[in-house]
């Protein structure tokens, strides 16, 4: 078995040298490198942060929208038995940004940058709000209807907005699949990370990975997710909408309690990163371009705004206008990153384990393990009578991240593939793909005690991949959100027909309008007899 798995890491040797090289294109290249401050940035994050400059101009700020019509947008009852609801579609959408980038992609910015990439870290994300309002309308404005769902996202929009081509459709819907897909296997590793920290700390021992309890983790997991993935979009967004809010509120209140209990540190955490943003630490480099380049960078691979990613969860939803999903969507950047990252921040800064490190080095070795960082720097804040249980706790948070993260890869992968065909037996085969192969592959691989880092370098390529796919397309299409975006606005929010903004669409019909208004007219008579 070993020997398969090494197979396979060998197969995939040539990826982590074109995923390093697309990344830091063109920072690898001495021209570019020498320019200061922006030289330091790969094209992938400008364009990232440029287009989102871009579309918040275009929008005049769409992000500033008031955060209690969001609420309401989310609350509101749905119009009709298709899809799910806004507030669904959100917590789906939030089980993929809330991942354990959260946690050790943050802890690892701070680590590299400093507290300044944290200042940077808003700012990006700040600017991703627009761009993930502008990716999730367009997907509600091309999703399709199946049955009693709806589907849509990145390969829809994708082949309407470049000509109505299929071929681009399927292309980009089997790159989806793969960029998803190979995603569940590092997700599988994290889930075994905290439980197996969770296990090593309640028995005091350190288990080894063909133990027992490993054994089990892997039965449970495989058996929980092939559970719920089997059971379709609908149970998942079922299961994500209990997972996601008991997550989001454990970690936030215990990183409150770690917070309130350092209540002295707190000015100094404002003034490490806010100094720290534009004069960083000579541990840290010394130069505001690394704190900026890793916090920008971070911000917007947690958040996910420009890479298509959210856009399945956004496609989804019923709801009353496009760009509803477009405020909901972006409010799920600002909960991620403003609120969840910031608490990971809170904790490392006010922490800063750096500081009993000598130099640079010395630094370097400490900073290896991003886990052991954030772990460590919690147990330094908290009494040490409590220290093994609020590690205990923030493990179950970390585990919880992983696998709504791992739930939220399958389905984007079904909905995706809901392009290529809707029947059955292939829809089916993407939920057994998932559930049955690639998470007992990825729990497989954690049991023989191998990190097949050639495999991994797989998903960060793809990662860069979607950028460089759905930003272009998002680019195209623009001209159609700004027109649904002045029908908002004019109408407030009024009934919406594509045809208003000069687009056929599937769904957005006068028939499927009037349709709908019939469905909730004849469901509300029936309530009230």
């Amino acid at each position: 078995m070993e020997n398969l798995f090494q197979s396979v890491n060998a197969f995939f040797a040539f990826i982590a040298p074109i995923s390093d090289f697309l990344w830091d294109f063109p920072t690898n290249f001495k021209a570019w490198s020498q320019i200061p401050v922006l030289g330091q940035f790969p094209f992938a994050i400008l364009l990232l942060v440029g287009v989102g400059i871009h579309f918040s101009i275009r929008t005049r700020f769409i992000q500033t929208m008031n955060v209690g019509k969001i609420v309401r947008i989310m609350l509101r009852r749905q119009s009709s038995n298709t899809g799910v609801s806004a507030l669904a579609s959100f917590m789906l959408g939030l089980a993929m940004r809330a991942g354990p980038g959260n946690i050790v992609g943050i802890t690892g910015a701070i680590s590299v940058g400093g507290p300044g990439a944290l200042f940077w870290m808003w700012v990006a994300a700040f600017f991703g709000m627009a761009t993930a309002f502008m990716e999730s309308t367009l997907a509600q404005l091309f999703k399709e209807r199946k049955h009693d769902e709806f589907v849509g996202g990145l390969p829809f929009y994708g082949r309407r907005v470049l000509g109505d081509r299929r071929i681009v459709g399927t292309f980009l819907s089997l790159v989806f699949i793969v960029y998803a897909l190979f995603n569940v296997p590092p997700q599988t590793f994290n889930v075994f990370t905290a439980i197996g920290t969770i296990a090593d700390t309640v028995t005091g021992t350190h288990l080894a990975r063909q133990s027992t309890v490993y054994y089990a983790i892997a039965a449970c997991l495989i058996v929980a997710c092939s559970f719920i993935i089997m059971g379709g979009i609908r149970r998942v967004t079922a299961y994500t909408d209990v997972l996601v809010p008991i997550k989001a509120a454990l970690f936030c209140l215990m990183s409150l309690v770690i917070i309130l209990i350092n209540l002295p540190l707190i000015p100094y955490f404002f003034h490490e990163v806010i100094v720290g943003a534009f004069a960083p630490h000579a541990l840290f480099g010394g130069a505001i371009g690394t704190a900026l380049a890793q916090g920008v960078k971070r911000g917007l691979m947690s958040n996910e705004a420009g890479q298509g990613t959210i856009t399945m969860a956004a496609a989804i939803a019923d709801n009353d206008h496009p760009c509803e999903q477009g405020f909901v969507q972006s409010l799920g950047v600002f909960f991620d990153t403003m609120v969840i990252c910031t608490m990971t921040g809170f904790i490392v800064v006010m922490a800063h384990v750096w500081t009993g490190t000598v130099d640079g080095q010395a630094w370097e070795s400490v900073r290896a393990s991003k886990i052991t960082v954030y772990l460590a720097s919690v147990q330094t804040l908290v009494p040490a009578s409590v220290a093994q249980a609020v590690k205990i706790v923030m493990c179950v948070c970390y585990g919880l991240f992983a696998f709504t993260t791992l739930l939220g890869m399958i389905s984007f992968a079904e909905i995706s593939a809901n392009f290529i065909s809707r029947s059955r037996a292939f829809i089916t085969g993407i939920r057994v793909v998932g559930s049955l192969v690639f998470v007992p592959f990825g729990a497989l691989t954690v049991l023989a005690g191998l990190e097949l880092p050639n495999l991994w370098a797989l998903s960060d390529l793809m990662n860069i991949v979607m950028v460089l796919l759905n930003v272009p397309i998002v680019l195209v299409g623009q001209r159609l959100v700004y027109k649904a975006l002045a029908h908002y606005r004019a109408t407030r929010g009024g009934p919406f027909v594509s045809e208003q903004i000069g687009v056929r669409t599937e769904y957005w019909t006068a028939d499927q309008r009037n349709g709908i208004r019939q469905q909730a007219e004849a469901q509300k008579e029936r309530v009230g007899s």
